[in-house]
């Protein structure tokens, strides 16, 4: 059977988003936070340290404009399915705890000749006074859905500076990261479920997009945004290569004033977020 194209362009009903202080504690320790020195990032993992107010990790962001629940995109399997990129637009520091009215939007389905590349954008707004607190873009590849004959979709522009990264950081991850960070959401089995990865392709299960995804925004914030989530404006990548779980991953960083252009590799040089951009405001 194949996709649902008459999604595009519909704005789904407006679904309420809560968290709490709870939620995003868990999310900072599944993306890394305190992993090697549990007392240096304690905004971020604890809400009751002396002198110490708890914030948010800008990219739980992410998490806060996802709709609780999914559009029908048709019948297709599960395990062919995989994160391809991710962008989000954070118009002010996301509180410890809090509510947001959120709207998505299937934009495009394009052809991609092996895989059907389907995008989504969502705004999460502030349901008390209609303010914009999130705008995220999303893509997810599905394989085997491809061949239907649609445009292959914009191209986007990104190229390498010329010179060497201004920064490189490297964080480790954990051989239990995966069944971690699944505990602040995304319950796919291709995490956890041997399986089901094996259906898949893979080994054995392989660390969640968005976890990458996260412990890259964990360098931004605290090597370019003085670790000040207000400072941090805006973040995208392509998810290139899998990770599993145990393997460290090292930001390099081309700062030009606020913009900011990245890549994520792992320790053998394989590059698993690609054509990364961030914008972090000056201090």
């Amino acid at each position: 059977m194949p996709l649902n194209h008459d999604v595009i362009g519909l704005e789904s009903p407006p679904a309420e988003k809560s968290w709490t202080s709870r939620d995003t504690l868990l999310y900072a320790l599944g993306v890394g936070a305190g992993q090697d020195d549990p007392a240096g990032e304690l905004e971020f993992t604890t809400e009751n340290t002396a002198g110490v107010g708890q914030r948010v990790l800008p990219t739980f962001a992410v998490l806060a404009a996802q709709a609780p629940a999914r559009r029908d995109l048709g019948d297709f399997d599960r395990a062919m399915l995989v994160h391809a990129e991710q962008a989000f637009e954070l118009h002010r520091p996301l509180p410890p705890a809090g509510t947001a009215r959120v709207t998505t939007t299937v934009t495009g389905i394009h052809d991609k000749g092996s895989g059907a590349l389907v995008v989504t954008e969502a705004r999460a707004v502030d349901p008390a006074t209609s303010e914009t607190l999130v705008t995220s873009r999303s893509s997810v590849f599905i394989r085997g859905e491809g061949g239907f004959g649609g445009s292959r979709g914009p191209a986007t522009e990104w190229k390498e500076p010329a010179r060497p990264p201004d920064h490189r950081v490297t964080y480790r991850t954990r051989p239990d990261q995966a069944l971690l960070y699944r505990l602040s959401g995304d319950r796919n089995p291709l995490h956890s479920d041997p399986a089901f990865a094996a259906r898949a392709g893979f080994a054995r299960p392989i660390l969640h997009g968005l976890c990458t995804y996260g412990v890259t925004g964990r360098a931004l914030l605290h090597t370019l945004a003085g670790s000040d989530p207000a400072r941090f404006a805006a973040m995208s990548g392509r998810f290139s290569a899998p990770v599993f779980p145990g393997e460290s991953l090292t930001v390099s960083m081309w700062a030009d004033g606020e913009n900011v252009a990245f890549r994520t590799t792992k320790d053998d040089g394989t590059v698993v977020i690609d054509r990364g951009t961030a914008t972090i405001r000056l201090g």
